[in-house]
């Protein structure tokens, strides 16, 4: 009983490096693996920089034509509460004005 029970041990135990092997070869490979993805990432992230600071350029340059523009569609939003689901898509929120009663008319009760 004794040669079963050391047979055992020693087939566990070579199956345990066995194991640690394979996870130290799994370990290496996903290791350099994700070096390389985060060096191509830096890389592709220098190739678009100049191109992200054009982009940032011209809306700052253009940042108060927008806000210039954005008021006017607000405006018309007021006056235009048809128009208030189109702007409310688009994150822009209109203050509520109540509707102007024509002169002479009974308000529901």
């Amino acid at each position: 009983m004794n040669s079963d029970s050391d047979s055992e041990i020693a087939a566990l135990r070579n199956q345990v490096y066995v194991l640690l092997v394979a996870l130290i070869v799994v370990s290496g490979t996903l290791t350099v693996f994700l070096y390389r993805q985060t060096s191509l990432t830096h890389k592709d992230i220098e190739a678009v920089r100049p191109q992200a600071e054009q982009v940032i350029g011209a809306l700052n340059q253009n940042k108060q034509a927008i806000g210039g523009f954005v008021e006017q569609l607000v405006a018309y939003g007021q006056k235009h509460p048809e128009f208030a689901p189109v702007l409310a898509k688009y994150g822009i929120s209109v203050k509520s004005v109540p509707p102007v009663m024509p002169s002479g008319a009974i308000p529901a009760k």
